[in-house]
């Protein structure tokens, strides 16, 4: 670990190594700097303004040389300071008329520190006023007048006696110091505000701010700590409007690039004893600091200023240039900023501009200049950098004695990456985070594939696709947000339902879905971009839509990303996983959600949504609307391989957590055996947890079979303000389940057993009669955590864990069995689709929405469908049912009647059976049987 992240600054040196801008620079001249391995930078960035000369001007070191040569003396306070006074007569003489007295410190916003009790000294009152979007430093006061609450917060700032006006809004400083009269010491600002994203304020701004300061008794400071000393083409930026402040505060440039040095300038009139006598400052006027500073005016003076002429003319040369790149980029560059050598490149990059990809994103999370400065740096061999109020502004201060050749490089830089985000090339973007850093080569021309999205998403909503359902060609269209649609919003509606739903990146293949130009990483690149990159994203959200039940009830809902893989989720400490997925919350309550749905692992590491039971908006995990698709699938599965469910042997691996456990007991009543598989990383916790849900089926189907309702442990009937109104059997029917008007074999051996106690007895009861069932050894519901043994003995297998591993291989399942997968990531291995043709794999819960609307975002699928999770979430909020649903891992049977209830009446149902993310076309279910009737028939023969 470098010594500067070790014992400096460990989290901006963690920072600086994820965005690859930690480099160890060996050697400057110039405008250019070298680092460790020899490569050579350009440096447009010139220490925020501190280099006017580049590095290592020569002129300054032989002034620092002269100043040890001779044996002058650094700190001799108190005493006349020879340097010091040299310097300050020189200041006074440059400087705009009526400046007397030179207080000097050692930074900018030391000299800020001063001019707030110069000002207080000369006026006796408290009260200090700035401009919103300022930057004045990070000492207690400076930071007061900054106005930026990350900044703030920590140090319990702004102290009480600062208040903020609009930038360049003359009106508004009227107005605030009409309100406050004999109350303000000074107004401090700056002539262009530089950390504020380079904002040039109207001309004739500074002259009214002055003219209203006078009329108040209110002291005028202008802050040129970076427009300073050359940077704006003149000495000082308010020689412009030809403006004399009360005071001015220096510093950056007037070290000349070596030495740290401030200054506070001030006229005679609000010079006081007080203040002379009672500020003072160690370090402050040393010798070393002021010869650099006389050094400093002198370059910048001679030749009649002849290197503030070069700064104008060659600044307007840059400038003409980036503008040229504007001209050619509108829709990356709203707008260039700035004069002479102090620019900024104003980004225009947001969702509304650039849909469908992670462009958008990192504009509106002020990630994206971060971003362009560390492709700069590393791709092009340029640094700039972000300014620190104004994110989506790039800084472009270079060296006041850049050139032309120097200017050309840079606009060759900037337009190339440009040109990249005008292209939505994210992956070109981001390829420097990752790996070696080399460009990777598209696997699709990244415009032709957006080109190709528009296409395939015009052509479903004109109707023109070909297949089953409104399928393409390959069965699935590209992912991202349905094209050239107007955006939905609120109505207003009281009868109109409000809904949201968290998503995440399951796996590391959602990140294409999300930006297709992110194909061109392979997983490893994926999975070290994730590691660099998911952590400084903030929850956003993704897509909103109205849906329009059967009925013609209707609801507005919006989805919200969680920016976490499903891994990292699970490796966060818990409290951490929590805390992200109350962020997403957060923005989906505050955005008017009345029930929030949570996806995937934002349920699993939220045990269901019960640690987020009082955040203040009702929930859902969706997961009994899921069960019930689960089954209804597997049985039209079933049906169109002509397998009897009944005659078949049933595994649901993860048969303990809320889904897997709910499934079996709808299920158990319909087949011949039951294998409920647990985790065998905790084998005895999931064989105590796998023998209540034996226990729990043995009680339902019992119930089932005698016709009556039994309050399941765990599952008490009403749950979740749903009205129980259905006994076991009807549950079973609705399911779709069909088969015989008798007792499945499962159910009949469960009779035949006998001894079983009163549906409403205690579950420890039918625990030990189940036990007692096994031990005879002709028991058809099994537990066990041997999955390679058990699962090859199963012609069905529902998956439903919270694994993120691939459980079901080719090598551990039956002949001809059907997996349906519930598990996100999948717990089915895509080898399976190749090496086991007989095999049919299919995507359980995937639910068409009456109308089929766009979602805003396709999530993976063809319009108008979803997860059956998301589906439960839309249900409810037709129903204005807000109220917690479907939470924790005891699932209530009569919810998941209920919502079966609800999808017939709003027009909810199966989608087309789907395999691998991709719909099962009549072509793919005649692979399947003739894979299947080929062994069959082989080893009949």
């Amino acid at each position: 670990m470098h010594p500067f992240r070790e014992y400096v600054n460990p989290h901006l040196g963690e920072l600086l190594e994820q965005l690859r801008m930690d480099k160890a620079f060996v050697r400057g001249e110039g405008c250019w700097l070298w680092d460790e391995q020899g490569e050579r930078y350009l440096d447009f960035m010139a220490a925020y303004g501190a280099l006017p000369f580049g590095f290592n001007p020569p002129e300054i070191w032989a002034a620092l040389e002269a100043a040890r040569d001779s044996g002058e003396p650094s700190f001799v306070q108190p005493s006349y300071l020879n340097a010091a006074g040299a310097l300050a007569r020189r200041l006074i003489e440059l400087a705009p008329p009526g400046m007397r007295y030179v207080t000097f410190t050692n930074s900018g916003a030391e000299a800020v520190e001063a001019a707030i009790k110069l000002a207080r000294a000369a006026t006796g009152r408290r009260r200090i006023l700035s401009a919103d979007n300022a930057f004045h430093g990070k000492t207690l006061g400076a930071l007061s007048a900054t106005h930026r609450e990350s900044y703030q917060k920590a140090f319990f700032a702004p102290v009480e006696g600062f208040d903020k006006v609009p930038y360049g809004d003359i009106d508004a400083l009227a107005s605030a110091l009409a309100a406050r009269p004999e109350e303000y010491a000074a107004f401090i600002v700056e002539p262009i505000q530089g950390e504020g994203g380079i904002v040039v304020p109207p001309p004739g701004y500074l002259r009214e701010a002055q003219r209203l300061c006078r009329e108040h008794g209110v002291l005028f400071i202008v802050d040129e700590v970076q427009t300073g000393l050359g940077r704006t083409g003149t000495l000082f930026a308010c020689e412009h409007e030809g403006v004399t402040p009360d005071a001015i505060t220096l510093a950056k440039a007037l070290g000349g690039g070596l030495m740290p040095i401030g200054a506070l300038l001030c006229t005679e009139e609000v010079y006081t004893e007080e203040f002379a006598t009672k500020h003072s400052s160690t370090f402050a006027g040393n010798a070393l600091a002021c010869r650099a500073g006389l050094a400093a005016l002198e370059l910048l003076t001679r030749d009649d200023r002849a290197l503030l002429r070069h700064v104008v003319e060659t600044g307007q040369y840059l400038r003409r240039g980036l503008l040229e790149i504007q001209r050619r980029h509108p829709r990356v560059i709203r707008s260039v900023r700035g004069r002479g050598f102090m620019l900024g490149l104003e980004f225009g990059v947001d969702r509304e501009r650039f849909p469908g990809n992670l462009l958008g994103v990192m504009g509106e999370q002020e990630l994206l200049t971060p971003v362009i400065a560390s492709y700069l740096l590393n791709v092009e061999k340029l640094r700039v950098a972000p300014t620190l109020n104004g994110a989506d502004v790039i800084r472009i201060e270079p060296p006041l004695i850049a050139g032309r050749a120097e200017c050309d490089y840079a606009l060759a830089a900037i337009e190339r990456v440009v040109e990249l985000i005008d292209r939505e090339d994210t992956a070109g973007l981001l390829r420097h985070l990752v790996g070696d850093g080399r460009r990777p080569e598209p696997r699709v021309a990244v415009r032709d594939a957006a080109a190709t999205a528009d296409r395939a998403s015009d052509a479903l909503n004109r109707g023109e696709t070909r297949g089953e359902g409104g399928q393409g060609s390959d069965g699935k269209l590209p992912s991202g947000p349905t094209a050239r649609e107007e955006p939905v919003a609120p109505s207003g509606d009281p009868e109109e339902g409000r809904f949201a739903f968290l998503v995440h990146p399951v796996d590391l293949e959602n990140y294409p879905e999300f930006d297709p130009s992110l194909a061109a990483f392979t997983r490893e690149e994926l999975a070290e971009l994730a590691g660099r990159w998911n952590h400084l994203l903030e929850p956003f959200r993704i897509g909103q839509t109205r849906i329009v039940s059967a009925c013609g009830r209707k609801a507005y809902g919006e989805f919200y990303v969680v920016p976490r893989t499903a891994d990292e989720l699970l490796a966060m400490p818990s409290r951490e996983a929590i805390a992200e997925v109350e962020k997403a919350l957060a923005l989906a309550r505050d955005g008017g959600a009345r029930i929030v749905g949570l996806g995937a692992y934002t349920s699993v590491v939220t045990r269901g949504g019960l640690h987020l039971r009082d955040a203040g908006v009702a929930l859902t995990t969706g997961n009994s609307y899921t069960v019930a698709a689960a089954v209804e699938a597997i049985a039209e599965a079933t049906r169109r391989l002509g397998y009897p469910l009944a005659r078949g042997t049933v595994a649901v691996v993860g048969a303990t957590g809320a889904i897997g456990r709910a499934t079996a007991l709808v299920i158990a009543d319909q087949v011949d055996r039951l294998l409920l598989i647990g985790n065998p990383a905790r084998a005895e916790q999931s064989r105590r947890r796998l023998l209540r849900v034996a226990g729990e089926i043995c009680r339902h189907v019992l119930a089932s079979v005698q016709g009556s309702t039994p309050q399941t442990a765990g599952m008490p009937v009403g749950t979740n303000g749903v009205r129980a109104t259905a006994n076991g059997r009807a549950a079973r029917g609705a399911t779709g389940s069909g088969g015989a008007a008798g007792p499945s074999p499962l159910a009949a051996r469960l009779l035949a057993f006998g001894g079983w106690p009163d549906p409403e007895a205690p579950l420890e009861e039918f625990i030990r009669r189940y036990e007692e069932w096994v031990a005879r050894g002709d028991c058809p519901l099994l537990i066990t955590t041997d999955l390679d043994t058990m699962l090859p003995l199963a012609d069905v297998v529902v998956t439903a864990t919270s694994s993120t591993a691939h459980l079901v291989t080719p090598g551990n399942v039956k002949f001809g069995a059907v997996v349906c997968d519930l598990s996100r990531p999948p717990n089915v291995s895509r080898e399976v689709r190749n090496a086991r043709p007989d095999v049919l794999v299919i995507d359980g819960g995937v639910i068409e929405v009456p109308g089929r609307p766009s979602m805003g975002w396709n999530f993976g699928f063809e319009r108008g469908l979803v997860y059956a999770c998301m589906a439960e979430t839309m249900m409810l909020a037709l129903e204005h049912h807000y109220q917690h649903t479907s939470l924790g891992s005891d699932l209530n049977l009569e919810t998941v009647l209920w919502l079966q209830e609800l999808a017939r009446k709003h027009g909810f149902r199966l989608a087309q059976l789907r395999s691998f993310d991709r719909p099962l076309s009549d072509e793919e279910w005649r692979r399947i049987v003739a894979a299947r009737t080929a062994v069959l028939g082989s080893a009949a023969r």
